[in-house]
């Protein structure tokens, strides 16, 4: 199991995507807890590494948890997402290893991760994705 911490922000009814340097599908900005933080300090410090923002942590919410097949990893490794909302300053832009920034629609389910997919679905669902 992968646990992961995932931001999930949408905007004019598009979700904001990452794509890290040699990938080739997109995934939500975030990342894996150092020892010691909480989600909420490990979500901060991974978005300003991958786009140069910085998270509001009193608007930080819990959204859901996903859970699919890893990206790129041998069968049945799984990766768990917990999601956040939550608002931020700054200008998005890719930073380390983030090499493009994008807003996706549901169009563009073909484009991502498996648990980038299953978010999709759920916010599609819930009429938050054009």
């Amino acid at each position: 199991m992968i646990d992961k911490l995932a931001w999930i922000h949408i905007k004019d009814g598009r979700l904001l995507a990452a794509r890290s340097r040699g990938k080739d599908v997109y995934f939500v900005p975030g990342g894996k807890r150092e020892a010691g933080e909480s989600d909420e300090q490990a979500l901060t410090r991974e978005v300003l590494e991958e786009l140069s923002v910085t998270l509001n942590a009193d608007s930080l919410r819990p959204l859901h948890v996903f859970e699919a097949q890893a990206h790129g990893r041998d069968e049945g490794v799984i990766v768990r997402m917990t999601c956040f909302t939550g608002d931020y300053s700054g200008a998005l832009q890719p930073a380390a290893e983030i090499e493009e920034i994008a807003w996706l629609t549901y169009a563009d389910r073909d484009r991502v991760s498996l648990v980038m997919q299953n978010i999709m679905d759920w916010l599609k669902e819930r009429g938050e994705l054009q």
